[in-house]
């Protein structure tokens, strides 16, 4: 499986005017057809991996096909941009991650996609969902508590903004460490 790269494919219902570089990688072959599609949002976040799980098992119970997207950010990138092989460790980042997805989701029937690329994660996710006509966005969510309200501060939730943009349904998964930490009760 090699990732495709296509630097002028602008994903539908992107709003900003330069072209998005798209990374790809196709997953396995359907072992069965899909009879919808998911889109989730990915990162190295553990809120994020948790997500995936629960996505691909929504997808395998509505034998759907899944659309994993990563937007490309600066936690992507190794600290030192001045080190000599900086651009060389974050291409390295960026396959680990493709290569962690692909681990999650070796055995998913309905096959699936990972696409990365450069723009704000809401607008990624909903312009996927839009170009697939997916049947709902999947997204982790760093949960309640003191620790989660700081992070929104640092950067503004992801899940929130998809809910703000998108006119279909939005799963919105919290990990069961960001619950407890609001102490909120999970079954």
């Amino acid at each position: 499986m090699q990732p495709a790269t296509d630097a002028t494919k602008q994903p539908a219902g992107a709003h900003n005017d330069a072209p998005l570089q798209w990374v790809s990688l196709d997953g396995g072959v359907a072992a069965t057809t899909p009879q919808a599609t998911l889109v989730v949002g990915y990162d190295r976040r553990p809120e994020s991996q948790y997500a995936l799980r629960e996505a691909a098992d929504l997808a395998r119970r509505l034998v759907a096909q899944l659309q994993v997207v990563h937007a490309v950010d600066v936690s992507d990138y190794p600290l030192d941009p001045d080190s000599v092989d900086w651009e060389q460790r974050a291409r390295q980042a960026l396959d680990e991650e493709r290569v962690a997805v692909a681990a999650a989701l070796d055995h998913h029937i309905a096959g699936w996609s990972y696409r990365a690329g450069y723009g704000d994660p809401a607008e990624l996710l909903v312009a996927v969902a839009d170009e697939t006509d997916a049947l709902m966005i999947i997204v982790g969510s760093r949960g309640e508590g003191w620790r989660a309200a700081l992070d929104r501060l640092l950067a503004p939730s992801v899940s929130h903004r998809v809910i703000q943009r998108c006119h279909r349904p939005v799963l919105v998964v919290s990990h069961p460490v960001a619950s407890s930490e609001g102490n909120a009760k999970c079954p």
